[in-house]
């Protein structure tokens, strides 16, 4: 497939995403943190703390994919030319390869609309 039908297919993602962060208002970071336990094993949290197996997602919302300093991003992942919105990332979380072809994070996926949305609201308080 094309990029064009490959950001077409990730930007329908981002709308799915859309409701489910909508209906789970009262997202809840401390179950988002408990969740992030999960994802540790390749990324941390720490600010300031160095990348490992995947960049740190300190501050990822806001930021330009593929553009922390001394981290080795994928050439999708600097290509993707998107900023990390909170539906964005939860976008991502729901289906990692369809979001962004050709990434090389090692993840199928989270299933939970409501997981997502809490460990989403925990990497905004990574501010």
């Amino acid at each position: 497939m094309t990029n064009k039908i490959h950001m077409g297919l990730a930007l329908l993602g981002l709308a799915a995403a859309q409701p489910a962060l909508a209906q789970n208002g009262a997202q809840n970071g401390a179950h988002g943190k408990a969740l992030f336990a999960q994802c540790r094993a390749c990324h941390t949290d720490v600010k300031g703390a160095r990348s490992t197996v995947g960049p740190n997602l300190s501050g990822v919302v806001g930021r330009k994919a593929g553009s922390l300093a001394g981290f080795a991003y994928s050439p999708a992942m600097k290509a993707a030319g998107i900023v990390w919105t909170p539906a964005r990332i939860a976008a991502y979380l729901a289906a990692p390869a369809r979001a962004v072809p050709g990434n090389r994070m090692g993840y199928a996926g989270m299933a939970s609309p409501g997981d997502r949305a809490d460990l989403v609201a925990y990497l905004e308080s990574l501010r």
